[in-house]
């Protein structure tokens, strides 16, 4: 008789098994070829499956994934000023968007909930603790750069480029160009 290996038990079926396949599937086809039976197919379950996890069904999985994305965390610790942790943040949220340019579209525009709505209050309590007087309005300028620098990189690299074969979001000078606006905001929320 012929051992058979034993068939491993299947690996239960998690919202972070489903975001992280949602991930691969709207970086590496794009968010519009992101279907809850592509998904469920990535996964090895019915598509019914995920509802389990997500009852709102794709819209409560584009919630997932802009939340995903978006909810950052900075300790403060080796930070002295609000310029350093204000860096810190913006260092952070681009490298979080960069890695999945994919759901970029879904940061844009979806409004911040559960915990990046947390993280961005975390952010201004931090800017405000180190001294800066206005942080919700420094908090808003830093997200609408950090995002609006992401959008332009992503663009630049022809990602986005349905006939392109780029699979990185950053360009050679997308880190120079971020810095240099970035100092720029960061003296101007100073004045």
């Amino acid at each position: 008789m012929i051992d058979m290996p034993a068939k491993r038990p299947p690996v239960p079926l998690s919202l972070e098994r489903i975001v992280d396949a949602a991930l691969h599937i709207a970086d590496g086809q794009g968010l519009r070829r992101l279907t809850m039976r592509r998904l469920g197919d990535a996964l090895q379950v019915e598509a019914m499956a995920i509802y389990h996890h997500l009852p709102r069904g794709k819209e409560a999985l584009m919630d997932a994934l802009a939340e995903h994305v978006t909810a950052v965390q900075v300790g403060p610790e080796g930070l002295s000023g609000w310029q350093d942790r204000a860096r810190a943040w913006a260092r952070a949220s681009r490298t979080a968007l960069l890695e999945h340019p994919g759901v970029l579209s879904l940061a844009l525009t979806k409004p911040p909930k559960g915990a990046a709505l947390a993280a961005i209050t975390e952010q201004a309590e931090q800017l405000r603790e180190a001294g800066l007087g206005d942080a919700g309005e420094a908090v808003r300028a830093l997200r609408a750069y950090v995002f609006g620098s992401v959008a332009v990189e992503v663009q630049q690299s022809g990602w986005a480029d349905p006939d392109a074969t780029v699979r990185d979001a950053r360009t050679a000078d997308g880190e120079r160009e971020f810095e240099h606006g970035l100092d720029a905001l960061i003296a101007g929320l100073g004045r």
